[in-house]
């Protein structure tokens, strides 16, 4: 089992430095566009949703997704979809927590999954055609904070963070995440910016420990729901890491707040 996780990992990591630095722009695109397609026929299942419905909504998104790109509408709809999507995941999803809310089985449940999978898919091509390394930083940024909470978990975790959504997370584990982040983001501030000022790492923190809880909370999130529809995983898509929608819980949470940051910044 380990061995297949690894492998598929390497694999995996591979592929996608080969399409954000190997192949044509029109390639990322389209991988970009197929990963929100596979994320939303997995979030079909979520919704306990019967195979064709998911596998039209998988079509819907993928459609709509190049449609956007090819038309160049996403680059005006990019601050209004993160802008929705950093709404929800501040506002609406700690309101879900304490209330257990259940995803409808209507339209609506449909919208709610385009209101998670499309911003993070406008996040994915924006960030990657302003830069490469951007859009790989902001990720790594996320599966840091992942390491970290598992390891420091596994060696120092005593005290629940969620046990009722995910036993296994600990608060302990949620500092290690903290910890590491914001040694991740200060190495790299610190070759970008090597004569700065106190103010503006203080604020970096800040944004580095936002940007850490609200991966925390896209994690959660995404095990409420697998905890409700019943499931282990997302699906069995990537031999030994379960979905897509397991490998981008966390994203869905934080590449809407680093787009819109940099969008906000050259405008």
């Amino acid at each position: 089992m380990l061995r297949t996780r690894v492998v598929t990992a390497l694999f995996l990591l591979a592929g996608f430095i080969g399409v954000l630095f190997v192949f044509p722009d029109w390639v990322a695109s389209f991988v970009f566009a197929m990963v929100a397609a596979l994320a939303a026929w997995e979030w079909g299942g979520f919704m306990r949703a019967e195979t064709r419905h998911r596998q039209v909504y998988a079509i819907l998104t993928f459609a709509l997704a190049e449609y956007l790109t090819l038309s160049g509408l996403n680059q005006g709809l990019l601050p209004w979809l993160c802008a929705a999507a950093i709404a929800f995941w501040v506002l609406v999803v700690p309101f879900w927590f304490a209330r257990r809310w259940a995803l409808p089985k209507t339209v609506a449940g449909y919208l709610l999954g385009w209101l998670v999978i499309l911003p993070t898919w406008v996040s994915l091509l924006a960030l990657y055609r302003r830069n490469a390394w951007l859009l790989l930083a902001a990720m790594a940024l996320v599966w840091v904070a992942d390491i970290a909470a598992y390891f420091c978990g596994r060696a120092f975790g005593k005290h629940k963070l969620a046990p009722s959504i995910s036993p296994g997370k600990t608060r302990e584990g949620a500092y290690g995440a903290v910890a590491a982040v914001l040694i991740y983001g200060f190495a790299l501030a610190l070759r970008q910016w090597p004569e700065a000022g106190a103010s503006r790492f203080l604020g970096l923190a800040a944004v580095l420990i936002a940007l850490t809880v609200l991966s925390i909370v896209g994690d959660l999130f995404e095990s409420l729901l697998k905890r409700q529809a019943d499931l282990k995983d997302s699906s069995n898509l990537l031999p030994g890491h379960g979905g897509v929608f397991d490998r981008i819980d966390s994203q869905t949470s934080t590449l809407p707040l680093v787009a819109l940051y940099f969008w906000w910044m050259t405008t």
